[in-house]
């Protein structure tokens, strides 16, 4: 096996598996499954710009549903990406979008 290389960062470390075949670095036979249930997708701040009235709808919706008005966007943004890809996931407890974008329910008082 192959001496897997220190990276600077994740981008460097993307490149590379992008173009070196890991199974000339790991042993995959040796291989366990991993649950990490807590892990969080990293996210990265924007900005966007919404006329009022969508905003409004937005958040009543995202009150009705007892969620946050950007989890909700961000749920919705999900399942049109998925939709629009092509990928359908059926939805055992938490959904995809849910699942995808590290969201939970709140808990009732």
């Amino acid at each position: 096996m192959k001496k897997i290389p220190k990276f600077k960062n994740e981008d460097e470390e993307r490149k590379f598996w992008a173009s070196h075949d890991s199974t000339e670095y790991v042993d995959w036979s040796k291989g366990a499954r991993a649950v990490f249930p807590n892990l969080k997708p990293s996210t990265k701040t924007i900005s966007l710009r919404l006329p009022q009235s969508m905003l409004e709808e937005l958040k009543l919706l995202a009150n009705k549903r007892d969620v946050p008005y950007q989890s909700l966007l961000k749920m919705f943004l999900s399942e049109r990406i998925d939709e629009e890809i092509g990928r359908h996931q059926p939805r055992p407890g938490l959904g995809v979008a849910e699942r995808r974008i590290g969201y939970r329910p709140r808990k009732k008082k």
